[in-house]
C-alpha cells in the first residue's frame, strides 16, 4: 500500500508513501518524463514484476506524471504494454480535495496536474462510496 501523504502512509500498516516505494522523482513538474528510480537489481523491483495489485491512497494529490511514471516503470519491468504492465492499480481518495502541489504556479497548471487530466484517466473504472467508513470506526 502506497499513499502521497506522510502521515497517512505512517498510520497504515506496512503503508509507504508513492515518493518512497516507486522512488517519484520529487520535481515531476518541471520534467517531461519522469520515471521510477528503481534500481534494476533491487527487491522492489522483484515486487513490482509479481504483483497483481498496487493500492495508491489520497492518489488525488499525486501529479498527473507520477501515475506516468508508474506506467512507463511497470511497463518495462514487466516486459508488457498495457497500461501498467497488467498490474490493476486502484487509486482512491477524494477528487474535491487536495491538488497537486506546483510552487508557485496559477490554478491552471494545478488543474492541469490532476490525475483526470491524464492519458491514463481513460483507463480509469470511477467508484463512488455512499457510505462514510472513517465514521464507522
Amino acid at each position: 500500500m502506497i499513499n502521497n501523504s506522510l502521515l497517512q502512509a505512517t498510520l497504515l500498516e506496512g503503508g509507504q508513501t508513492a515518493h518512497s516505494a516507486l522512488k517519484l522523482p520529487l520535481n515531476m513538474h518541471s520534467n517531461e518524463t519522469p520515471t521510477c528510480n528503481i534500481s534494476k537489481n533491487s527487491a522492489m523491483v522483484k515486487v513490482l514484476q509479481q504483483c497483481e495489485l498496487i493500492f495508491w491512497d489520497e492518489c488525488t494529490m499525486a501529479h498527473k506524471k507520477s501515475l506516468k511514471s508508474l506506467d512507463r516503470t511497470l511497463q518495462d519491468l514487466r516486459s508488457n504494454h498495457n497500461p501498467f504492465g497488467g498490474v490493476m492499480i486502484l487509486l482512491a481518495g477524494d477528487l474535491r480535495q487536495i491538488l497537486p502541489v506546483i510552487p508557485r504556479s496559477p490554478p491552471a497548471d494545478k488543474f492541469n496536474a490532476c490525475l483526470q487530466s491524464s492519458n491514463l484517466w481513460k483507463h480509469v473504472k470511477v467508484l463512488h462510496s455512499s457510505k462514510n467508513m472513517r465514521a464507522e470506526l
